[in-house]
């Protein structure tokens, strides 16, 4: 395949990134192969035995993953699964198949919605119902008279793509005592759980406590190279175990994936509050750069952010706000945003970014962020 326009830019742009010298998070696709695995093989040693024999279709640190898992939720048990959507599909199915109701009540900005072509009805013959279509978790009203019946309640905590937003945590209760009401089940879509508890003000086992089941994601917010877990009660994870070999899921081996996900519980776990914190002041300042720099509208939300990422709005085109990025990062060192997106609401013209503070953010100061801005806008012109 030759050369193209759109790889050109893509090299350029992660180029741009990976020479930056200030950035308010690092991801993994802002590293080169050698860089990742270099630094797992320096690593790995802190968190398991690199003497023990590599996994088989589980087993080995597969198993220490899903024990680590299950342990940390308060579940019964945990499925290591190569992707977080086989993860939640299989999860879904399986209730449905409990409950004998193949209606999931979800956002429509949720996950499976927007995210998975539709595999829910696709692959699996399940419906979805929508309690309610604002840019939230629907409310415990919402969810009672929802008019269908349904037979699971999925809630992605945060609901990213509202802005990775969360309820409050009595709002959170309310919502799955309607569920329960409804004789229903509630799975929680928990890619980006673990850095929930700040604002909701409890601890993860006290969040799960609430659900019959839970996915979590181990390459978002921990930073590993891959994988999932689905945690519940052992019956159902037992049977899900079972479609995630009938799914294609039964690999031969996930050591890499695993012991990334052991790095990322044992560094990347306990970090996370100081992230959310800290997402504040870049939020806020964000929000005074722009509004004093002339910029004639502008939008960081939600305001203060819920968790360690949110998202930042501008009047401008996405083409003119990318090159205005990367000639932030290319001229100054300096990495503010990453790539830019139309908004998918509101006037022609608007576009989104979602902005996520993590270890390389700790070290920006307000006045690092206002003299960003003042540098990005600058670029605008």
């Amino acid at each position: 395949m030759g050369d193209t326009g759109e790889q050109r830019q893509r090299h350029r742009r992660l180029t741009a990134w990976h020479r930056a010298e200030k950035v308010l998070s690092r991801s993994s696709s802002n590293h080169t192969l050698a860089e990742r695995l270099a630094a797992l093989a320096a690593d790995a040693g802190t968190v398991h035995d690199l003497g023990e024999w590599t996994d088989t279709y589980g087993g080995g640190v597969v198993a220490e993953v899903e024990r680590r898992t299950a342990n940390l939720l308060d579940m019964e048990d945990a499925a290591f699964f190569p992707t977080g959507t086989m993860a939640q599909q299989v999860a879904l199915r399986c209730w449905a198949g409990r409950t004998g109701n193949p209606v999931v009540a979800l956002h429509p900005l949720s996950h499976p919605e927007v995210h998975e072509r539709d595999a829910l009805g696709s692959v699996s013959g399940l419906r979805t119902a929508h309690p309610t279509s604002e840019p939230r978790l629907p409310t415990a009203e919402e969810v009672r008279d929802l008019p269908e019946p349904f037979g699971t309640l999925m809630l992605e905590l945060p609901l990213r793509d509202a802005g990775f937003v969360l309820p409050a945590w009595e709002e959170l209760e309310a919502v799955v005592a309607a569920a329960r009401d409804r004789d229903a089940v509630v799975h929680l879509d928990g890619a980006r759980l673990w850095e929930c508890g700040p604002h909701l003000g409890r601890s993860l086992p006290e969040i799960t406590a609430l659900a019959d089941s839970v996915y979590v994601s181990f390459y978002k917010s921990l930073d590993g190279l891959s994988g999932a877990a689905l945690a519940g009660p052992a019956t159902l994870v037992e049977e899900a175990r079972t479609w995630r070999h009938r799914y294609g899921g039964q690999l031969y081996q996930q050591y890499p994936a695993a012991l990334s996900a052991l790095l990322g519980l044992e560094r990347e776990l306990p970090r996370l509050p100081s992230y959310v914190e800290h997402a504040k002041l870049v939020a806020g300042t964000l929000a005074e750069g722009f509004a004093g720099s002339g910029m004639p509208w502008s939008r960081v939300y939600p305001a203060p952010p819920h968790t360690h990422q949110f998202q930042v709005w501008l009047p401008y085109a996405t083409e003119v706000l990318d090159e205005a990025s990367l000639r932030l990062a290319e001229e100054t060192g300096v990495a503010l945003f990453g790539l830019w997106s139309r908004a998918p609401a509101g006037p022609p013209g608007v576009s989104v970014t979602e902005v996520t503070v993590a270890s390389a953010g700790l070290e920006w100061t307000a006045g690092d962020v206002r003299d960003a801005v003042a540098g990005f806008v600058e670029r605008l012109t």
